[in-house]
């Protein structure tokens, strides 16, 4: 088991260095300057020899003027001491700052939403699995559900209940007229805000984990070994809840896998309610070509992923016989 979880962790830190490399290279390929981008919003010079002044200092200070290998190395250093960089979208703000102001916002408002559609979008699957009535309600709403993008639904969300009914706002993450608190007024306006977004993400993540728990119990009680056990005469109860175990392990990946995204936000639902999470402050840096603020937002994505596929590799052993036989047998 050791060297199966050493392996593991070379296979990731590996992972880590190919991804954060690519991470480094992507904003390098984009078109655009960051300086001159970055310049043409600030100055108010309209002096083409200050200009170039000033282009030529901010280069020198953002270590843009090196050669490209240089720049890399310098980027590898500045990260292992936990230096994202200064952001030139938000300058002089730091880009750790900058994301630790959105990370809170993306964690309120994805993790409701993944865990409780995750909990009753397989609690319905595994329901409309065995029941006719059910399959034939549930499933065709869940696969209109699955399949509607979460950017149209937004605006549907937003154009009935913010602007027809007035009952929700449809922009940013509290009321622009107040800052951030602890008080109850905040707190409220804060849930108000968060509502459609929480819900046009609920809805559609909910058809998805709906259809894959009930195709998979489907697939599970067709499967061999529940048929071997019906014809022991085991309870109808007993062979659903086997059927149930392993059904529940590709959601177990699948849920991972969402929680690991965390940190990238849900881009078009952010942008369509302009929730100032992450996935939102990535389009804004991509629009400025702020290098360094996309790279910190990628860097936090590559991060979340990664740990989530380590932790459901834990998790496999510890819900999954086989996998733990498999290790067994391997070390052996």
């Amino acid at each position: 088991m050791r060297k199966y979880f050493r392996r593991k962790i070379l296979i990731y830190l590996l992972t880590f260095f190919l991804a954060v490399t690519i991470d480094w290279m992507i904003p390098r390929f984009m078109p655009g300057d960051p300086i001159r981008n970055m310049l043409a919003r600030v100055s108010v010079s309209s002096n083409a020899s200050a200009m170039q002044i000033m282009y030529d200092y901010f280069s020198h200070i953002f270590g843009l003027d090196l050669p490209l290998w240089q720049q890399y190395l310098n980027f590898w250093n500045s990260l292992i001491h936990g230096n994202l960089g200064i952001s030139t979208y938000l300058f002089p703000t730091p880009v750790t700052t900058v994301l630790m102001r959105a990370v809170p916002y993306d964690v309120f408002l994805l993790v409701p939403a993944i865990l409780l559609s995750w909990w009753t979008g397989n609690k319905f699957g595994a329901f409309a699995a065995r029941s006719k009535f059910l399959d034939n309600t549930i499933s065709p709403i869940s696969y209109i559900l699955t399949a509607t993008p979460y950017m149209w639904l937004g605006i549907l969300l937003a154009w009935f209940f913010g602007i027809i009914l007035g009952l929700f706002p449809i922009a940013g993450a509290y009321s622009y007229s107040m800052r951030p608190n602890l008080s109850w007024n905040f707190i409220g306006s804060l849930l108000h805000h968060w509502f459609l977004p929480f819900a046009s993400l609920f809805i559609v993540m909910f058809g998805g984990w709906a259809i894959g728990m009930r195709n998979m119990i489907i697939y599970e009680l067709e499967a061999d070994y529940s048929h071997y056990l019906e014809v022991l005469g085991a309870p109808r109860s007993m062979v659903r809840k086997y059927a149930f175990g392993n059904a529940i392990l590709p959601q177990l990946t699948g849920l991972a896998l969402q929680l690991g995204a965390i940190v990238g936000g849900a881009l078009v639902t952010e942008v369509v309610f302009s929730y100032p999470g992450i996935g939102y402050l990535l389009l804004a840096a991509i629009q400025n070509q702020d290098y360094f603020l996309i790279q910190g937002c990628f860097l936090f994505i590559i991060i979340g992923v990664l740990l989530a596929n380590f932790i459901i590799d834990i998790v496999y052993v510890i819900v999954d016989p086989r996998t733990r036989r498999g290790m067994m047998g391997e070390s052996a």
